[in-house]
């Protein structure tokens, strides 16, 4: 990154005067070029150098607030970079900004020093020998076939690349009511002749939005093993993936041999594999959860008005700590408290049902089956500084708060009505415990099981040709007699 002002990285540090407080930039003046004028397309938006009432002193002009005051000696760069900010017209977040600082913190490497690097023949080979592994362990323990196609091992680099348009789905309606936010914030009286400056705040809040997930993103990518870490499906469909680079650094210290550690992540990589490849419904149902949470949420407009208001081009800093801090505010009504449920009930179902099945996997066939599954509930329940920075931008935790309720709710109904029974209940979101049923998981395992019984009834009757229908209403048929205790030896003819 660029050291301009406009470089989104962290500026140069500011020097202090005597008494120890920032000075500020140095500079500021007017720089050359004091008259303004129609040729001037900064003229009235009181950058230095724009000359007359607009520049620095202007307290006339609105927009001197906004963008403080620049070292002429930097406004080459500077107005270079705000070119290149403000020429994008895409959607409400730059992407190809949020890819190119994805890249750039993955080359940057963890902090615990460790460099991205590119994957080996031998690696690669590990990765399919254990999702290979593991789909004929699961074959045992669920219904639902295989979901992988392929078995790959990724680097960083690669995971960035292939799980940004999930990315995408899921940042860009909040972004969007954002951008929307931005142009509001504006005083009524400048709203009919502030429309290039609106376009510009809106370029300039999609490229605060892919400096900040460009950066989560690569920390992100320094932290996963999988492509489904966060319990929705990141990555291209039907390809179960490994990033061995990663599981090196989380295998450190647990006392568990590597290849069993390889081993039970590739089973909960090929559990959701086969949960999204052959439940059709459930990735438009994930997704639409948190799209209609974001609907519910409210942009801070006072926190993003004071921000507007006292934008300094040379501290960009102070737009990415806005955004840090939080903007987003759930609303308090019935409708969002629904759609948070439904998220969280469906991001604990995912996950319980991973965490069953692999636990039955894994339990008869690897030493260190209990503590990897302690291990990775926990890191699931905790989070980390990435997931924590998504939260904040898009106002949501993706984390399932009721993982062992939920656990315990499919390991339940595996010993009530077996793997095909369990299974079954994916066939349609109807079907599904509900948040309440996660809170009483043996009343609803023991509900569905009277139910189970009927269907089962009914199905059975269905493929020995359905109910009698020769019966009359009160079980008569038409001899007049009831026919249903045998007794009269006669059959329905009355012979």
């Amino acid at each position: 990154m660029s050291d301009t002002p406009f470089g989104f990285g962290l500026p140069p540090e500011e020097p202090e005067d005597g008494d120890g407080k920032k000075k500020g930039p140095a500079g500021g003046g007017q720089g050359a070029g004091g008259q303004g004028g129609p040729g001037n397309p900064f003229a009235g938006f009181g950058l230095p150098g724009a000359g007359g009432p607009g520049g620095p002193g202007g307290g006339d002009n609105p927009f001197a607030a906004m963008f403080g005051s620049l070292n002429p000696n930097d406004l080459g760069a500077a107005f270079q970079q705000l070119g290149q900010m403000l020429s994008y017209e895409g959607g409400p977040v730059n992407w190809d900004m949020a890819k190119q600082i994805a890249r750039q913190t993955v080359a940057q490497g963890t902090p615990d020093g460790t460099k991205d690097a590119s994957i080996g023949p031998a690696e690669r080979s590990a990765v399919e020998e254990a999702v290979r592994l593991a789909d004929i362990w699961l074959d045992g323990v669920t219904s639902l076939p295989s979901g992988a196609n392929t078995a790959v091992a990724w680097s960083r680099a690669e995971w960035v690349e292939a799980t940004l348009p999930a990315w995408q789905q899921l940042v860009d309606p909040v972004a969007e009511r954002v951008g929307t936010a931005m142009g509001e914030v504006l005083p009524e009286e400048m709203q009919s002749v502030a429309g290039p400056l609106i376009g510009m705040m809106r370029s300039m809040g999609g490229a605060m939005f892919g400096q900040q997930i460009g950066q989560a993103v690569g920390v992100l990518a320094g932290e996963v093993v999988g492509s489904t870490d966060i319990g929705l499906p990141l990555g291209p469909a039907g390809k179960a993936a490994l990033l061995p680079l990663n599981v090196e650094a989380f295998s450190k210290d647990l006392g568990v041999p590597k290849d069993e550690i390889r081993l039970y992540l590739a089973l909960r990589e090929a559990a959701h594999q086969r949960l999204f490849a052959h439940v059709p419904w459930l990735r438009s149902h994930m997704f639409g959860a948190v799209e209609g949470y974001a609907r519910g949420i409210k942009v801070d407009t006072s926190k993003l008005e004071d921000v507007v208001g006292q934008f300094d081009p040379s501290h960009p800093e102070e737009l990415q700590e806005a955004l840090q801090q939080g903007l987003f505010q759930p609303e308090d009504t019935p409708e969002q408290k629904a759609a948070l449920a439904r998220l969280e009930t469906a991001l604990a179902l995912v996950e319980g049902w991973v965490d069953a099945v692999v636990h039955e996997a894994a339990k008869p066939r690897l030493s260190g089956a209990d503590a990897l599954r302690e291990t990775l509930r926990r890191r699931r329940a905790s989070g980390g500084p990435a997931e924590q920075t998504f939260a904040t931008l898009i106002g949501l935790q993706l984390r399932p708060r009721r993982l062992r309720d939920a656990s315990r709710l499919w390991a339940s109904l595996t010993d009530a009505r077996g793997v095909d029974g369990r299974d079954r209940l994916w066939e349609h979101p109807d079907m599904l415990p509900t948040a309440s049923d996660l809170d009483d998981p043996d009343g609803f395992v023991h509900h569905e099981q009277a139910d189970f019984s009927e269907l089962d009834k009914m199905l059975g009757e269905a493929a020995n040709g359905g109910p009698d229908l020769r019966k009359e209403e009160g079980g008569n048929g038409t001899d007049g007699k009831d026919d249903t205790d045998g007794t009269d030896g006669k059959d329905d003819t009355g012979k």
